[in-house]
């Protein structure tokens, strides 16, 4: 990943745009000092569809490691 100094980010910032939307990241730095990341974005999906959400508990119905099974596994640490 490409280190820019911030005067030069700031100074280029419209190609910088261009080539991160070409999928390009850099390091963009105050006096050597990396203090941020310039990437692409990539929108992500936070929820799970109903669909995906059974095909979870289809798979881990009789799962067992050992005595425990996956479920309780799972609820382990959410009290």
């Amino acid at each position: 990943m490409e280190q820019i100094e911030e005067l030069k980010a700031k100074t280029h910032l419209l190609e910088l745009l261009n080539r991160v939307f070409e999928g390009e990241k850099f390091i963009i730095t105050k006096d050597g000092i990396p203090v941020a990341v310039i990437s692409p974005y990539r929108k992500r999906n936070k929820l799970a569809s109903s669909e995906t959400i059974q095909k979870l508990k289809e798979f881990r119905k009789n799962k067992k490691l050992g005595e425990l099974e996956l479920k309780d596994l799972l609820e382990t640490g959410r009290d």
